[in-house]
C-alpha cells in the first residue's frame, strides 16, 4: 500500500501505539507529534522481533479497532515489512506505511516542515542510530530496519536542546545497535565520543541513559564514562542473548561468555552500584540441557537484575529458522526457569535499597526510576517530571516504597 490522505473530524485525537523497543518509543513520539492534526487515526507502531511480537502486534491492532471502529488505522514499524501480507490481510487495517519512511510527513500527507515535538516533562528518547549492518542467524530486524545508519552529533545534540527546553531531565539513547554509532560518520567515531559531547554542551542535563548495548563494541571512552560519570546513570543493558559459547558462535554473535563476565567485573570494580540488565534467549536450536544451565549460571555470575527473556521462535528467512527446532514445550520451560532466575537475583537486588535515600524521577502515572532504573512507587502529590529524595521502606510486587 501506498501513500493515503489521512481526513478525519478535528475533534477526534490521533492515537500512535508503540510496541517492542525503545527506539519504537522514540520514533512513536515524534510520530505522535507530527499527527497532531490528524484527526481520526490510529497508528499501531509494530514489532517483528518474535512471533509472539508479532502476535502482540495482531492483538493491539484488534483492540484498537474495537476501541476506535471509525478510525482510520494505519500500522507502520518492523512488522509492516517483514509481516507486509499477513497484516495487510487483516480487516481491520485500512493500511501500511513502510518502516523507513514512517517519519517521512510526505508518506502521511502533512506539512513537510518540522513538527514540533510533544511535550516531554519526564524522559527524552532519542534515537540516534537505526539499522543494523550485522547477520545474527536468528534476527530479522535488519529486514526490517535496514543498514546501520547514525545522527550526527549536531543533529543529536539539537533534538536534545529541544527536550530540555520542553522540561526533560534524562534523556535516553536509543538504537537498533547503539554502540555501532558513528561509523558512517566522518572521522568513524565511536559512541564514547557522543556521550562525552552530549554532557559537555549541557552541563544542566541531570541523566544521561543508554538503551541496549553490544558489549563488544563499547569502546574506552564510553566504559570510562559508564565507570565514573555520576550523570550517566549506573545501568548496563547488554545485547547478551545466551550464556554459552557455542550458541552464541551459531548466532554468530561477535563475543563469547568471558568477554562478557570481563566488561561486568571491570565496570562493577569501579561502580559497585551499576545495574546490569541483559537481552536472554531460551531454546535456541541445538541448545543442549548444559547449555540451557550456562544461560542460568550467567545471570548470576553477572548478577542480571534486569531481564528481557525471549524464548526463540523461527523468524522467517533466518538461517535459524532451517536449524533443527526444539520443542514449544521446551523453550517456555526454560524461558520460565531463566524468568525465576532473573526474579530471584532481582528480589535480592531491590532488597539492598531497603533503607536508603534515592533520587527518583517522577513518571506521570505516579511511579518513577532510580538511577539503576528500580522502579519506585511515588506519593500521590509528587509532579511528573520532578526528580524527588525518596528514603526506600520496602518493596511491594517488585517496587520500592
Amino acid at each position: 500500500m501506498g501513500r493515503f490522505r489521512v481526513s478525519a473530524p478535528a475533534d477526534l485525537k490521533p492515537e500512535v501505539i508503540s510496541l517492542g523497543c525503545r527506539l519504537n518509543i522514540a520514533e512513536s513520539e515524534r510520530m505522535r507529534a507530527m499527527l497532531a492534526d490528524a484527526g481520526d487515526v490510529v497508528v499501531v507502531n509494530s514489532c517483528a522481533v518474535t512471533s509472539e511480537a508479532v502476535r502482540q502486534t495482531r492483538q493491539a491492532i484488534r483492540k484498537a479497532r474495537r476501541a476506535r471502529p471509525n478510525a482510520r488505522l494505519i500500522v507502520t514499524g518492523c512488522a509492516a515489512d517483514i509481516e507486509r501480507g499477513q497484516l495487510s490481510d487483516m480487516d481491520e487495517v485500512d493500511g501500511l506505511v513502510a518502516n523507513t519512511a514512517k517519519l517521512d510527513p510526505r508518506a502521511w500527507n502533512v506539512p513537510v516542515a518540522q513538527a514540533p515535538l510533544a511535550p516531554t516533562k519526564t524522559r527524552a528518547f532519542i534515537a540516534v542510530q537505526n539499522g543494523c549492518d550485522h547477520d545474527c542467524t536468528f534476527c530479522v530486524i535488519p529486514q526490517g530496519r535496514g543498514v546501520s545508519r547514525s545522527l550526527s552529533i549536531r543533529d543529536a545534540l539539537k533534538q536534545i536542546e529541544q527536550h530540555l527546553d520542553l522540561g526533560a531531565k534524562e534523556v535516553v539513547l536509543t538504537g537498533v545497535d547503539l554502540t555501532s554509532w558513528g561509523h558512517d560518520l566522518r572521522g568513524a567515531p565511536k559512541l564514547g565520543a557522543l556521550v562525552s559531547g552530549i554532557l559537555d554542551a549541557f552541563p544542566s542535563l541531570a541523566r544521561l541513559r543508554l538503551s541496549s548495548l553490544d558489549g563488544i563494541e563499547i569502546d574506552e571512552d564510553l566504559f570510562e564514562l559508564l565507570a565514573s560519570e555520576k550523570r550517566v546513570m549506573p545501568h548496563l543493558h547488554l545485547s547478551l542473548q545466551h550464556g554459552a559459547d557455542l550458541i552464541l558462535k551459531r548466532m554468530k554473535r561477535r563475543h563469547l561468555r568471558a568477554d562478557a563476565i570481563k566488561l561486568v567485573q571491570g565496570l562493577k570494580a569501579r561502580r559497585p552500584d551499576i545495574a546490569v540488565g541483559a537481552d536472554l534467549m531460551a531454546g535456541f536450536p541445538t541448545e543442549t540441557a548444559q547449555h540451557h544451565q550456562d544461560n542460568l549460571s550467567i545471570i548470576r555470575e553477572l548478577d542480571i537484575v534486569h531481564g528481557h527473556i525471549f524464548p526463540f521462535s523461527p523468524r522467517p528467512g533466518t538461517p535459524a529458522a532451517r536449524m533443527p527446532q526444539h520443542d514449544r514445550a521446551l523453550i517456555k520451560a526454560r524461558a520460565a526457569e531463566l524468568r525465576a532466575a532473573v526474579s530471584e537475583v532481582r528480589a535480592h537486588w531491590l532488597e539492598s535499597f531497603v533503607g536508603g535515600t534515592l533520587p527518583i524521577l517522577a513518571e506521570r502515572d505516579g511511579t518513577g526510576y532510580a538511577p539503576a532504573y528500580a522502579r519506585a512507587v511515588l506519593p500521590e502529590e509528587t509532579q511528573a517530571g520532578e526528580i524527588v529524595r525518596m528514603t526506600v521502606r520496602g518493596v511491594q510486587e517488585g517496587q520500592l516504597v
